[in-house]
């Protein structure tokens, strides 16, 4: 193989390598950031101050309020930290 077909086919796999890495799951025990599906869902044809309940990660009922949060409506639990 000449070199520039050798440092093309190289960068190819070098670039699969890491999109790959970019789709991996977050490390075991730890879950992701920001809130779940369920939160987003709960909300739908709601609006903003109206109260919801949802499915929590852990399969509780959480009460909640839907609010305004980077212009999506999202279910934000009653008892929410305060950002």
């Amino acid at each position: 193989m000449t070199r520039k077909p050798q440092s093309t086919l190289t960068g190819l796999i070098l670039l699969g390598l890491l999109s790959a890495c970019g789709h991996a799951a977050p490390p075991e025990g730890k879950r992701p950031s920001g809130p779940p599906p369920e939160a987003f869902e709960a909300c739908e044809g709601k609006a903003e101050g109206d109260q919801v309940t949802f499915p929590g990660r852990e399969g509780e009922d959480l009460e909640a309020t839907c609010q305004q949060e980077d212009g999506q409506l999202v279910a934000v639990p009653l008892d929410a930290p305060r950002r």
